[in-house]
């Protein structure tokens, strides 16, 4: 189980070490190219979603629980690059979702 940390605020977001590879590839591009969005979870023991600004100017660290790097699906990374362009955002799902309720833990 790894972890997301932004803006060195609160705890950690819980997040499967596959899930959050492919997350880095996507926030890492997006932010590579000075571009914004927001990213939105539900985490399984809350009631309700978290959603967050993500913005080149503030600070995110991904922690793998692994040291192994995991092998990304193409698929799944360009899912979660079209959903950071539209409104909502990118709503973390699972790997074979199309939508759905955001999962992490």
């Amino acid at each position: 189980m790894g972890q997301l940390y932004y803006d060195h605020m609160g705890p950690a977001v819980d997040v499967d070490d596959r899930t959050l590879a492919h997350l880095k590839a996507v926030i890492t591009t997006k932010l590579r190219r000075s571009e914004s969005f927001t990213l939105s979870w539900q985490a399984p023991d809350r009631h309700g979603r978290t959603t967050v600004w993500i913005h080149p100017s503030i600070p995110v660290k991904f922690l793998f629980d692994g040291q192994e790097p995991t092998q990304l699906n193409r698929d799944w990374i360009q899912r979660l690059a079209d959903s950071a362009l539209e409104g909502r955002g990118i709503i973390l799902t699972g790997e074979h979702e199309d939508s759905g309720a955001p999962t992490a833990s």
